[in-house]
């Protein structure tokens, strides 16, 4: 058995993916080392993570200088040095692309958050991303709203890759895997290729957990030490529900490659869109630091993690294929929030975490916009 057990995972059938780029990365080589000794076989960004590369990172001064002396406004440097990394990281990623058949070696990129409830916009800005970084292994990142899953759905009928992303209920996922399928059968009503389109749909846990903590918390107030079997009930939930959600958004996924009309495409050379787990950090230290990817690995999925998860798992993860086990559990536990002495909407959690979720791509594009205007005025010539 492999010492690292994240090279023991794609024996199970699953990909792990880094939640992180960065031009350091790329050009000190530590992103060809990641993907050696750490089995790395795809890259998901973010607008958080271009803010924390870009702000304080003098490695993009040239290029941001070059972007002042063309005369680009600001948002186009910003867009050639994220453009740039991304076809860097592209070429890197471009043999396990090939090698894999087009099932890994992909680089995710988000079209601005500021539009996730404009479809058009949403189109437009993926059409352009993917033809101005001009390579097939680019993902292109689409929220996971309801403009959200029209523009998905036209996006791949036109054969740009998607990665759906900010998925948290089941109901949601289950919308972007039939965005992805008839997508793939306009192209196919046109006598299109769908052999090359990929897909992944991201599905969102600490965040879910972190929400329906919270909610426990305030409700274990509200009851005291007065009913300690209440009390007993509500942290037998704590930390639990995002993984049982996952396995039952896992089941959904089983049940739609099933179907009639997924078999069709697939006939034709259709990928499945594979569910990706993402948000992977936990953020409570009362927890198990890698439990979302001990308890999620299975057949048919990714795991998008942040470099520290990355190397918390390299040092102690218990690999084994658990994705379909519990189900039973995990749909009592779903269920049982709606228990009286419980009483948690998910459905409410679901929307407010979504919500929260652009918000926080949001503020940090923002913020990077304003770090680069800043930047672009210090390096500007007097």
């Amino acid at each position: 058995m492999a010492s690292n057990p994240l090279l023991t995972i794609k024996d199970y059938g699953q990909s792990i993916w880094m939640d992180n780029l960065t031009r350091d990365l790329i050009q000190s080589g530590e992103l060809e080392r990641m993907i050696t000794s750490r089995g790395i076989r795809g890259i998901t960004s973010n607008p958080a993570i271009f803010e924390k590369a870009i702000a304080r990172n003098v490695l993009y001064d040239a290029d941001i200088e070059a972007g002042i002396r063309a005369g680009l406004p600001v948002n186009k440097i910003y867009e050639s040095l994220i453009f740039e990394d991304i076809r860097n990281a592209c070429d890197i990623f471009r043999p396990i692309y090939e090698a894999s058949g087009g099932l890994d070696g992909y680089i995710s990129i988000e079209v601005p958050p500021t539009i996730a409830n404009d479809t058009e916009a949403t189109i437009d800005e993926a059409r352009r991303y993917y033809h101005e970084i001009e390579r097939e292994n680019v993902m292109i990142k689409i929220p996971a709203t309801l403009s959200g899953s029209a523009a998905v759905e036209q996006v791949i009928s036109e054969g740009i890759n998607v990665n759906v992303t900010l998925l948290f209920s089941v109901k949601s996922y289950e919308e972007a895997a039939w965005a992805y399928i008839r997508g793939l059968e306009t192209r196919v009503n046109k006598g299109q290729d769908i052999a090359k389109i990929a897909s992944v749909a991201s599905f969102f846990l600490s965040r879910i957990d972190t929400q329906v903590d919270k909610l426990i918390e305030q409700r274990i107030k509200t009851i005291g030490s007065d009913d300690l079997s209440i009390k007993a009930k509500l942290t037998a939930v704590k930390g639990k529900v995002a993984i049982a959600n996952a396995k039952i958004a896992y089941q959904k996924y089983k049940e739609i490659i099933h179907h009639e009309r997924w078999k069709a495409l697939a006939e034709k050379g259709a990928k499945p869109q594979r569910l990706l787990w993402a948000s992977t950090s936990t953020k409570d230290p009362a927890y198990n630091d890698v439990m979302y990817v001990n308890e999620l690995v299975g057949p048919d999925t990714v795991n998008t993690l942040p470099p520290a998860t990355i190397e918390a798992c390299a040092d102690h993860c218990d690999i084994a294929n658990r994705l379909e086990t519990g189900l039973e559990e995990a749909h009592h536990l779903i269920d049982n929030l709606k228990d009286p002495e419980i009483n948690i909407n998910l459905d409410e959690v679901m929307s407010l975490v979504l919500d929260e979720g652009i918000d926080k791509f949001i503020q940090p594009f923002q913020s990077l916009m304003s770090s680069m205007e800043e930047k672009v005025k210090q390096l500007a010539p007097t």
